[in-house]
């Protein structure tokens, strides 16, 4: 009997684990449910995935997308369609995690529930950032 009980309890935390790890993968608008939300408008565009949020003194990085660097090729376009979205609107944004930089990262959207991210990746100025997004968006390989 004795021999059985071992492998059982393996299984049993080998289930466990998997839970967690599944709750833990699952999609950010169950993880913003339990994340930090911040409402502000947009006081500052940075980049075309970074922005700042008055009354906010952290940048928010958008979750989930990839736009290129102001100097890279593309930059100032990424740029431009970033001010054109959000420029001077009022965000709903759910903080998801803290980057190496300090920023916030945070799935945001527009007064009228568009998802930012996914309107700069559907314009072409961005693209999605599947090493986070895990697809999300539906354009990774």
């Amino acid at each position: 009997m004795r021999r059985f009980t071992r492998p059982l309890r393996r299984a049993a935390f080998l289930l466990a684990v998997i839970a967690i790890l599944a709750a833990l993968i699952s999609q950010p608008e169950a993880q913003a449910q339990q994340s930090s939300a911040l409402e502000a408008r947009v006081s500052k565009i940075l980049d075309g995935d970074t922005f700042t949020l008055s009354g906010e003194s952290r940048r928010i990085r958008v979750w989930g997308l990839d736009a290129p660097e102001w100097d890279q090729r593309g930059g100032s376009a990424a740029t431009a369609a970033l001010r054109g979205l959000i420029s001077g609107k009022r965000l709903r944004c759910a903080v998801l995690d803290i980057d190496r930089y300090g920023r916030l990262v945070a799935q945001c959207f527009l007064p009228d529930g568009r998802d930012i991210a996914a309107e700069m990746i559907r314009s072409g100025a961005a693209r999605e950032y599947c090493r986070f997004s895990k697809g999300y968006y539906g354009t990774c390989r």
